[in-house]
């Protein structure tokens, strides 16, 4: 074919186009001018998925749920149709090429991810809604495809490590200040400060969570080496916001989450022994059951609910006398509970605890914002949600994963020398700490606005093992 011929096909195309989409508008339809927008994801997506990743991962803190919007589909735009389309053509690359670098897929924490996933698989069959655990599992699948198995190959290039945090934190920042001038106009109370993110996070729970996931993160590049005094002034600016943030969000596991990731970090970074840390723990269980009679007597003393004095806000945190949010945790945990017993080995399905949990309340835990229709969200736990939709299994398959993210973090960084890999495995190991104790008490791994960072932490550490730091034969013999 010559060029001419080309050419002229070209135009015949585009003016087809042109003439197609000027008489749709004229008629009020405006569907096709979203045509060339598609193509050029399809194009990227066949070509350049790692420029599609880390699209995602800037419009995660501003994608809005279609639940918001009535569609009442539970799906976040644009981000998840982007990684269910990302996730099927890097299915269809591996399995063509039948490749996937061994490396990564022999680590342990990749292990224990396919297998998490494959008892999730397995606990579909005798679940009580399968379409729910059906849909639970694809989304999931999508989350942990896309921001663990593909975000390690995208993270061989470490730029791109850098590059998935300012993009994250740029958008998030911009959140966060659409949230405190929309507080602001309120005076900063403390109710409005539940719902004044919407619609970019559902209430000030996620919300808090997420900032405080690159609290750590953000720190860490005021000692990067990489940057540059104005590169460092200009992380001090974002930190600020974030620190704003996380502190208006009046989010009180956030601020608890943070003060543990700051513990971790002396526990890392002064070795101390593992015997050490079970011994501390021991003993605190041993106070907890001996005293058990005194400590819940001394909580009950507490009448301090939320509030908007900050002093007196952090007080009610162990409010679990009149403080209705800490009272519903605990009514959710117990419903947790008995389901699981109910159904100990596979659980009620993946997704179902929101579903099916009224009947199992007890009408003296019952709260002011309790529901007798199972309409008032999750477990609000990342343990005891796993542990009634997919049984023991399903919360010692989610264990094993923390475990290995710790187990081959701390030692990864204790492998690698002083320097800007060895500053990011801290941060990432800080920043995975804050969300996993958050994850005690409320769960958002079925969130577009989570998953991202959460998996993508996970991948970064597997990333620096596998592709920035010794050979991984030396790291195991240490």
């Amino acid at each position: 074919m010559s060029l001419s011929l080309k050419y002229r096909i070209l135009y015949l195309v585009v003016g087809i186009f042109v003439l197609a989409n000027m008489l749709l508008t004229f008629h009020e339809v405006y569907w096709l001018n979203l045509l060339p927008l598609g193509l050029l994801v399809i194009g990227l997506a066949l070509f350049r998925l790692d420029i599609i990743l880390l699209f995602i991962v800037f419009c995660t803190p501003l994608s809005v749920g279609l639940e918001a919007l009535e569609f009442n589909l539970g799906v976040h735009l644009p981000t998840e149709p982007l990684m269910a389309g990302a996730m099927l053509v890097f299915l269809v690359k591996v399995f063509y090429d039948k490749r996937y670098p061994m490396d990564v897929l022999k680590h342990p924490l990749s292990f224990a991810i396919l297998l998490n996933l494959f008892w999730l698989f397995l606990t579909i069959f005798p679940s009580e809604l399968p379409v729910v655990s059906i849909k639970f599992l694809v989304s999931r699948l999508w989350f942990v495809t896309t921001f663990y198995f593909m975000a390690v190959l995208l993270f061989k290039d470490d730029r791109n490590i850098e590059r998935f945090f300012w993009l994250f934190i740029v958008s998030l920042s911009g959140v966060v200040v659409y949230t405190i001038i929309n507080h602001g106009l309120r005076g900063f109370a403390e109710k409005p400060a539940h719902w004044v993110m919407q619609p970019f996070f559902k209430d000030h729970t996620s919300y808090g969570a997420i900032i405080a996931m690159f609290i750590p993160v953000v720190f860490s590049f005021f000692y990067n080496p990489r940057f540059s005094l104005n590169t460092k002034i200009i992380s001090g600016f974002f930190f600020v916001i974030l620190l704003a943030g996380v502190i208006l969000s009046y989010t009180r596991a956030a601020w608890v989450s943070i003060i543990g990731a700051i513990a971790v970090f002396y526990f890392i970074k002064y070795r101390v022994k593992l015997w050490a840390i079970f011994a501390m723990a021991g003993v605190g269980l041993f106070i907890l059951l001996n005293f058990q009679t005194q400590i819940i007597q001394k909580l009950e003393k507490n009448k301090q609910d939320s509030s908007n004095n900050l002093s007196e806000h952090v007080e009610s945190i162990s409010n679990v006398a009149t403080d209705a949010s800490n009272l519903e945790r605990l009514n959710r945990w117990n419903s947790a509970l008995k389901m699981w017993m109910e159904r100990p080995i596979f659980g009620h399905g993946p997704g179902t605890y929101s579903f099916l949990y009224a009947p199992y309340q007890h009408s003296s835990q019952l709260t002011i914002i309790s529901t007798n229709f199972g309409d008032g969200g999750n477990a609000h736990s990342e343990y005891f949600g796993p542990l009634a939709e997919a049984g023991v299994l399903g919360l010692l398959t989610f264990l094993v994963i923390i475990f290995f993210i710790y187990y081959k973090g701390i030692r990864l960084y204790q492998a690698l020398e002083p320097g800007r890999m060895r500053l990011t495995v801290m941060a990432v190991i800080m920043g995975l700490t804050t969300y996993l104790i958050h994850g005690v008490l409320n769960n958002f791994l079925d969130t577009d606005k989570a998953s991202v960072p959460f998996w993508g932490f996970a991948a970064i550490l597997v990333a620096i093992e596998v592709y920035h730091s010794k050979p991984s034969e030396e790291l195991n013999r240490q």
